[in-house]
């Protein structure tokens, strides 16, 4: 079993930035993809990016060029750091961690970006 926790979420003004950290713990592989999604209140859940070995990187082409994920492997945690956020960022953001073809995933941080 693999635990994720995350932190950092919180209010926001738009423009501002926030750091959201996900700590894994439990039964961990070095070969992994981690990653941040979120979920809008009336959607789906949406990828916003993800981390495959500590190196390969995606993102969402909404948060492309705002947003950086980064890996610490020696502290099995991954960041992303959010800059220039927008109001329609506003939302529940998960970690996940999939490796040996399990899937895992964190009990989510709240986001809000608002005036």
């Amino acid at each position: 079993q693999v635990q994720l926790v995350e932190s950092g979420g919180g209010l926001v003004q738009p423009g501002g930035s926030l750091r959201l950290s996900c700590a894994a713990s439990g039964n961990i592989f070095s070969i992994n993809t981690m990653g941040w999604y979120r979920q809008a209140p009336g959607k789906e859940r949406e990828l916003v990016a993800t981390i495959t070995n500590g190196f390969s990187t995606k993102y969402a082409d909404s948060v492309r060029g705002r947003f950086t994920i980064s890996e610490d492997n020696a502290e099995n945690t991954v960041y992303l750091q959010m800059n220039s956020l927008k109001p329609e960022d506003t939302a529940v953001y998960y970690c996940n961690r999939a490796q040996s073809g399990q899937t895992y995933w964190g009990q989510g941080t709240q986001v809000t970006v608002s005036s």
